[in-house]
């Protein structure tokens, strides 16, 4: 007797507790402890949302760069969005993402495999909606990546991020009588033992935005819309104290 896909989603442990058509939920590898930030994320995206258009997607579109195994484009086709495109590099997640919109039966959710930096930009158009989720500390080309972010996007932006501590000030830049201004900071995180990781950068350098330079990135890179997002009171504790935040940029 074949088996179904529910009960293939069954076998598998997996980084987001799914709740399956029948009721049950997923197994996850680190027994849930995690789930409380997926919460908060979800929160926070639908909190956002809402506001801008009012619980009304059904003609609206929207693609989740580095989706990993499709938790948020799996709740934004759930949702009711027109068209939802699942994008992650590795092969693995986009197998398992694949999964779960089969189990759900979602023909309005695409799952596309590829880096964010190697995305067909003609080929990919642009979405309404943007989502950004746990990426962005990642990278060692932030900034390159939010060019791209802003190059598919139709109006707006979810961006939730690790960030460090600020800098400000001004820096002598070639000689003492020339200064300029610091408009922010990153650090630089060591992830090059962690790159067979799942939830790990593909390259192992990271470099990790403070709020300034989000905020001024993102401005330079096109958005006119910068909002830092209230998390719920319930957040997840690096939330709620904003040792991340998820920003809303919008065009």
């Amino acid at each position: 007797m074949p088996v179904t896909k529910i009960e293939q989603a069954m076998a598998k442990e997996w980084f987001y507790s799914f709740e399956l058509p029948d009721g049950r939920r997923t197994t996850t590898y680190h027994a849930d402890t995690l789930n409380p930030i997926h919460d908060t994320r979800w929160n926070m995206v639908q909190t956002a949302l809402r506001h801008r258009y009012g619980g009304a997607y059904g003609q609206r579109t929207a693609v989740d760069l580095a989706c990993h195994q499709g938790y948020f484009a799996v709740k934004l086709a759930q949702a009711g969005f027109h068209k939802v495109r699942a994008v992650d590099a590795r092969a693995s997640h986009v197998e398992d993402c694949q999964l779960i919109a089969d189990v759900f039966g979602l023909s309005n959710l695409g799952v596309l495999q590829s880096d964010v930096f190697d995305l067909d930009q003609d080929a990919m158009g642009t979405s309404d909606v943007v989502l950004m989720l746990g990426l962005l500390y990642h990278l060692e080309n932030p900034v390159g990546a939010l060019r791209i972010a802003r190059s598919l996007c139709r109006d707006c932006c979810l961006i939730e991020t690790q960030i460090v501590p600020g800098m400000n000030g001004y820096v002598d830049y070639g000689s003492y009588e020339f200064v300029r201004p610091l408009k922010g900071s990153f650090g630089i995180i060591d992830e090059t033992e962690e790159t067979h990781g799942p939830e790990a950068s593909i390259t192992g350098i990271c470099l990790v935005p403070s709020l300034e330079a989000l905020h001024w990135i993102l401005r330079k890179v096109g958005f006119r819309e910068v909002q830092l997002l209230e998390p719920p009171p319930d957040a997840y504790e690096q939330l709620k104290y904003h040792k991340r935040v998820m920003v809303l940029a919008g065009v």
